[in-house]
């Protein structure tokens, strides 16, 4: 299905106060009318409520913003994190199939183990590390076995000025400590809510006109890589320049800070299929980054 350009879109949006619904919420301002639902009216722990929600309203386009991220936790809870991210996902691709519409997912890094020594590609074979990361494999696999037309956007790494994420923390331990070790043999990307959010009304806007991409599974994160080390040296440079106190970083291997799901070593991912294809191009980690703390301080 090509939208009419002149024609505002229905968007339904699941999830309503995480970092990626709330920054689509401001970027697709003006595309049509948003209906955003939270937990309170969709609860994706039971996916079967998905179906009245979606017949209801007849969308012109689904967006999947909602999962289950504590990646620590779904360890402790693999049932509520399958239900969540690998049940739920292939339901809003029945639903999307059956009213002829796309659907936008959002997947993550963490359906590979990591051992690659180059950025994955989307033809590299997932080998997820825990619960998390299988749950996010089901869900993609939920969609592909569905087919239709949907976007399932892997991306990494992803914080915001919103919820609990390592920009937060860091800003906040960072002032509170003098001392703060941080993990620096994990590589990865950065990408901001804000970047995420961008690039799908890019998308979007692809498809409205008429000219959308293949459709299918592609890598979204910001351009170029660092370590959480570096990403906290990063938040720190900019703690200073605003006068504010800031901890002394020290780097330390994955192997002194033990959690109970293993991450992956390396989480970078090529994301050139989607310059090809779609013609969006992602921003480097640090203007983004720089970005984003801007609009912390207006």
């Amino acid at each position: 299905m090509t939208s009419s350009p002149s024609k505002p879109l229905k968007i339904l949006i699941s999830g309503q106060h995480g970092q990626v619904s709330s920054e689509l919420q401001k970027n697709l301002a003006g595309l049509g009318e948003l209906r955003v639902l939270g937990r309170d009216q969709l609860d994706l722990s039971h996916p079967e409520t998905i179906r009245g929600h979606v017949r209801e309203w007849r969308p012109d386009l689904i967006i999947n913003a909602a999962a289950h991220t504590a990646v620590d936790q779904a360890e402790s809870e693999p049932e509520l994190a399958f239900a969540i991210n690998g049940t739920a996902p292939g339901v809003f691709a029945e639903e999307a199939q059956r009213l002829g519409i796309p659907l936008v997912h959002y997947s993550t890094d963490y359906v590979f183990d990591g051992k690659k020594s180059a950025p994955y590609t989307e033809q590299d074979q997932p080998a997820p590390l825990g619960v998390y990361g299988n749950s996010k494999l089901a869900g993609e696999r939920a969609i592909a076995a569905v087919g239709g037309e949907h976007l399932i956007l892997r991306t990494s790494w992803v914080y915001s000025l919103h919820g609990r994420n390592f920009l937060l923390t860091m800003q906040r331990l960072m002032q509170e400590r003098a001392d703060l070790r941080v993990v620096a043999d994990q590589i990865g990307a950065p990408t901001w809510a804000g970047t995420i959010a961008h690039s799908t009304r890019l998308l979007i806007e692809r498809w409205r006109d008429g000219n959308p991409g293949a459709w299918g599974t592609y890598h979204l994160t910001a351009a170029g890589e660092t370590s959480w080390f570096g990403f906290a040296q990063a938040i720190g440079e900019q703690l200073i320049k605003q006068g504010k106190p800031c901890a002394t970083l020290e780097p330390i291997p994955t192997s002194a800070y033990p959690t109970p799901a293993q991450r992956p070593p390396n989480s970078r991912l090529d994301c050139s299929l989607l310059l090809r294809e779609w013609q969006v191009s992602m921003p480097d980690w640090h203007s983004a980054l720089l970005k984003c703390l801007e609009s912390q301080d207006l």
